[in-house]
């Protein structure tokens, strides 16, 4: 689900709760293991990555920034309070994600072609956001940075999944070694799912890109409101 679209976490975080893991290092946990599937995934979307340098030295940074904040957010606050507000999160971005073509159809693409420094500096501030949330839950991080990029004029899905995969790496690469120096992770649940992750990764970017994109597309929408549903009655 990491290589085609996003969303994994909302599988592997249950998982490990129901294994009895506690919250807290149930997400460093999680965190550690999908961060290396997106290094797997990562090489078979690497041809497709056409940002401008300075966009993506922008984004990047504010990933790194924004995830260490979000990792040591994490290991001082408790998670339920993202737990609750995430049904709303997901659906803001399953809507926009659906209706964001529809939005920037009739306009330039801000960020492939004629970057302005304003459309990059609100591009960075979102993925800020984005970032630290990623490093403090990161559940449906990925989902929501593809919304992002539909918003700011992206519309190539395989190019999207090539500047998330970098996003999500920078993100979650600080925030797994904040996790690691504190102690936060699980490692006998962290090692399986470190093999699922790799596995998932490298097989999954490369049959996503077999696919035809409206499957893709079509894809991302299910699983955003199978996301959105899910979280919606956990919340109840």
């Amino acid at each position: 689900m990491n290589a085609v679209a996003g969303g994994g976490s909302f599988i592997a975080f249950p998982a490990l709760l129901f294994t009895g893991v506690p919250a807290v290092a149930a997400n460093a946990t999680n965190t550690v293991a999908m961060w290396t599937g997106l290094s797997f995934s990562g090489g078979a979307f690497r041809h497709h990555l056409k940002v401008q340098r300075k966009v993506l030295a922008t984004l990047a940074g504010a990933s790194i920034v924004g995830g260490a904040l979000g990792a040591l957010l994490l290991l001082r606050t408790p998670s339920h309070t993202f737990l609750r507000i995430l049904p709303w999160l997901m659906l803001s971005a399953t809507l926009m994600f659906i209706f964001g073509p529809r939005l920037t159809r009739s306009t330039q693409p801000q960020i492939m072609h004629a970057p302005s420094t304003r459309a990059i500096v609100a591009a960075a501030l979102f993925q800020l956001m984005v970032a630290i949330y990623g490093g403090y839950f990161g559940g449906g991080m990925g989902f929501v940075i593809l919304t992002m990029l539909t918003a700011f004029g992206m519309a190539d899905i395989h190019e999207m999944n090539a500047l998330k995969i970098v996003l999500s790496s920078a993100t979650n690469g600080l925030a797994v070694v904040v996790f690691i120096v504190k102690h936060a992770v699980y490692w006998p649940q962290a090692t399986v799912m470190i093999c699922g992750a790799a596995l998932g990764g490298y097989f999954g970017a490369h049959y996503s890109l077999q696919m035809p994109r409206v499957w893709i597309r079509r894809f991302v929408i299910a699983a955003g409101i199978g996301m959105t549903t899910y979280f919606f009655v956990r919340a109840r």
